[in-house]
């Protein structure tokens, strides 16, 4: 069975042109399929009971962002293969056949390529920052658009990855990080009709803080310690150092330290040290204390 999860935030105009062109589509595919519709809290009135279209509709009371509205409809789903669909058209329904057809051949996660974007360089370079430089950098990615909406992958992947904040951005990377079969394939691209970008100037810059939350949690979650531990070590060393050659300057050549601000930064700098790799031993027995407790259990 095949689920196909569209969230959606004031997308009126769009979304009954896209569940006519996928009810076409769906009816070529040999597949049972579900739709599940998200309102991430629209101010728009739309009504889709026309369509003669068999649909969940899940509704926020307010807007409660992307990632949530994707994992409240995957709570819904029913499907062993889920399907995740922008609401802006951009997205050409007629490509569905192909993410099917990967997940057919053994894939258990297929990524969009929006090989040429139809979009305006205010939000291609940014994109291509982020998949070229920071996923390279931090994951060795493999990926060329992992900011694409379109995304289809078995029930399997969703149930051993939470889905919360923005993380759904990283899916392709965090199934590969489980141990996932994961692929891209080449999609359509087509200019916005309706509507504007949900997303602003500051994508770049939470999609920053988002890449260094995710690599600390797939790469220091359970030895957290081999993260603060180096970095808490380079500042005590750097204020340690400092503080010698201060001392040794008092002793052997009688220079007066009172004034010296720079003996203050070295004081200060090996006690922020002590602290981070201090917040690295704590961090440490939680993990222990939590897999003692469920080892209990």
């Amino acid at each position: 069975m095949l689920s196909i999860i569209i969230p959606f935030y004031n997308e009126k105009e769009s979304l009954t042109l896209l569940l006519t062109k996928l009810k076409q589509i769906l009816a070529k595919i040999d597949l049972k399929s579900e739709l599940i519709l998200v309102d991430d809290g629209s101010s728009q009135q739309y009504q889709l009971e026309k369509l003669s279209l068999s649909y969940q509709l899940i509704r926020h009371r307010k807007r409660l962002g992307k990632g949530r509205a994707l994992a409240n409809g995957f709570l819904q789903a029913k499907g062993e293969i889920i399907v995740f669909m922008d609401a802006d058209l951009q997205d050409d329904p007629e490509e569905l056949p192909k993410f099917i057809e990967k997940i057919n051949q053994g894939y258990d996660l297929v990524n969009g390529w929006r090989k040429k974007r139809e979009d305006s360089i205010t939000k291609t370079w940014p994109s291509f920052i982020f998949n070229q430089l920071l996923l390279k950098i931090f994951f060795k990615s493999n990926f060329n658009d992992i900011n694409c909406g379109y995304k289809a992958m078995r029930r399997e992947v969703l149930e051993q990855i939470p889905l919360y904040g923005d993380n759904y951005r990283f899916l392709p990377i965090i199934a590969q990080q489980e141990g996932f079969r994961t692929t891209q394939v080449k999609v359509k691209h087509h200019k916005r009709l309706y509507g504007r970008s949900k997303y602003g100037f500051w994508r770049l810059f939470f999609g920053l803080i988002d890449t260094l939350t995710t690599y600390f949690i797939y790469h220091f979650s359970e030895k957290p310690l081999h993260f603060f531990g180096p970095i808490g070590a380079i500042i005590f060393g750097s204020g340690f150092i400092i503080s010698l050659i201060l001392t040794l300057a008092r002793i052997f050549y009688h220079t007066l330290l009172y004034r010296r601000v720079i003996l203050q930064l070295g004081i200060l700098l090996m006690i922020v040290g002590v602290q981070i790799m201090m917040t690295g031993i704590v961090a440490e027995l939680i993990v222990f204390l939590d897999k003692k407790q469920k080892s209990k259990i």
